[in-house]
């Protein structure tokens, strides 16, 4: 895939695109015009004697302190290796892909003052998937991710560490064996890399491009819970949801009504023998609770679009005009601080919550004999054999762990740099978070899905709904019908790899884009 940079347009799609390696970036010549003309203005200022924040002083509680004209290198290369202070496990590579192009994106924009020598290099590094150890650990999310940048940067200049082609090197190394040569940063540079929202952001996006897909899943999943359950359709109908208003509401049902259209199950119990007066929440209200979490990732969506060309840069080099600037200008403001972006992965996170405690309850539902009318468990000889009972009790752990999880980091703050940055966003603990959420998410509806197809089964000859049955056939194609016990976490793991192929089938089956 070719994506090219301008520093205004690239979409979540194509940082998906890129993190999932291969893609080739390209910068839009009027961007490199801009790079080059904010690089000018710095050159000149750090050819002066005037003091400029993160060009001629130094970074934090010691920006009063100017740095004479012959340490200006070295302030750079010091600050990469002093803010490279994070710990823990390395991102991986697919979430530093999405890093490096955001970075690159904003680099891009104009504000920053890099040189297109060192933009360059960085976006090489994506073209020969030198992938560096970036620490998910140690941002606090105010002046931006300072140590994960810290660590990006540190390969450019020939420091740290690196993946190439598999094998994590010293970063100088893994240069050599891609062909590339390490920079000597000049004025502003260091700054230029470090200051900046691309790692939650990274992380964020790719967990949100999870997370939408795991919300039509969701529908699948109820509605082969609902036919395997006998429920009414009733609570879908268009007017329930048209006198409420939600757009992800009325998006939910409109779904779940495609999904089970041309039911025999439904048919089967019309008349006026069926004993059902209202189905339990977790039915009935899948379109409420589903249809708040796509209103919610909605709000997702459009923070991370807009954050993703964002300039986040401080100081911010502004060489033409612009608004209540003038042209020439190095301007120190907060465009760094990730408050927006954590705020939303926290929501993402409490999306996922949501989604995965309603899920929880209809695995419930499922496996309780006095909840259902089916066997034990959905297991024919129960006693003998335990069925689904501890999938269920999976379900619940991991509901259980995001509701957790959904507890906000944004609301936290614990000051840093000797005060100057006195609230902080915790940004990258919201993202890290979120993409737990995420994965659990994926792993409780997969549970879900499984146990519905058992449901299905014991349904038959009766056939569910157009698009719930295409979900239950591709499960079924790879997963079959449990008669007797059998290790659950294998085909827990097959069904959750099997969802963007159960989503495609379902969807096209009931005619839904």
């Amino acid at each position: 895939m070719r994506i090219v940079l301008s520093g205004d347009r690239l979409t979540l799609e194509e940082v998906s695109a890129a993190a999932r390696g291969g893609a080739r970036i390209e910068i839009e010549p009027r961007a490199r015009q801009r790079v080059r003309a904010a690089r000018a203005l710095v050159d000149r200022i750090a050819e002066g004697d005037t003091p400029t924040y993160g060009i001629n002083t130094g970074f934090g509680t010691l920006a009063e302190v100017s740095i004479p004209k012959g340490d200006l290198r070295k302030l750079q290369r010091n600050l990469i290796l002093s803010h490279a202070a994070g710990v823990g496990a390395p991102l991986p590579a697919a979430e530093v892909r999405a890093l490096m192009l955001l970075r690159a994106n904003v680099l891009s924009g104009g504000h920053s003052g890099i040189r297109e020598s060192t933009l360059d290099l960085l976006i090489e590094l994506l073209h020969r998937d030198v992938i560096p150890v970036i620490p998910e650990k140690g941002s606090v999310g105010a002046s931006g991710d300072l140590a994960p940048l810290a660590h990006l940067a540190l390969v450019l200049i020939g420091e740290g560490e690196a993946f190439f082609r598999g094998e994590r090197l010293p970063g100088r190394e893994a240069l050599t064996r891609a062909a590339l040569a390490p920079v000597v940063l000049e004025a502003k540079e260091g700054l230029a890399l470090v200051n900046g929202t691309q790692a939650m952001q990274a992380v964020g996006a790719l967990a949100l491009l999870e997370v939408e897909r795991c919300s039509r899943i969701a529908d699948i999943a109820a509605a082969m819970t609902v036919e395997g359950l006998m429920g009414s359709h009733k609570p879908f109908l268009a007017a329930i949801h048209r006198v409420r208003g939600h757009e992800g509401q009325a998006q939910s049902a409109s779904d779940l009504r495609s999904l089970l259209a041309r039911s025999e199950i439904n048919a089967s119990h019309q008349d006026e023998t069926c004993q059902k007066v209202q189905d339990p929440y977790s039915l009935r209200c899948a379109p409420q609770v589903h249809g708040a979490a796509r209103d919610a990732l909605a709000f997702v969506r459009r923070t991370l679009a807009i954050e993703a060309n964002a300039a986040t840069d401080n100081p911010l080099v502004f060489a033409e005009a612009m608004d209540d600037i003038a042209a020439g200008s190095i301007v120190s403001g907060g465009n760094f601080h990730g408050q927006p972006v954590s705020q939303a992965l926290d929501l993402l996170t409490i999306a996922c919550a949501q989604l995965q405690t309603i899920s929880e309850r209809r695995v419930e539902q499922l496996v309780n004999p006095s909840l259902s009318g089916l066997p034990p468990f959905l297991a024919r000889n129960s006693g003998l054999n335990s069925g689904f009972m501890i999938a269920q009790v999976t379900a619940a752990a991991l509901a259980a762990e995001t509701k957790v999880l959904a507890h906000p980091a944004c609301i936290d703050t614990i000051p840093s740099s000797a005060g100057r940055e006195d609230h902080v966003s915790m940004g990258m603990t919201a993202a890290v978070k979120a993409r737990t959420a995420v994965e659990n998410a994926r792993s409780g509806l997969a549970i879900e899905l499984l146990v519905a197809a058992q449901a299905l089964d014991l349904r038959k000859p009766l056939r569910a709904g157009v698009g719930a049955g295409a979900a239950h056939e591709v499960i079924r194609a790879r997963v079959p019908h449990m008669d007797e016990d059998r290790e659950l976490h294998k085909d827990i793991a097959a069904v959750r790899e099997m969802l963007p192929e159960i989503e495609a089938a379902a969807r096209a089956a009931a005619g839904l884009g």
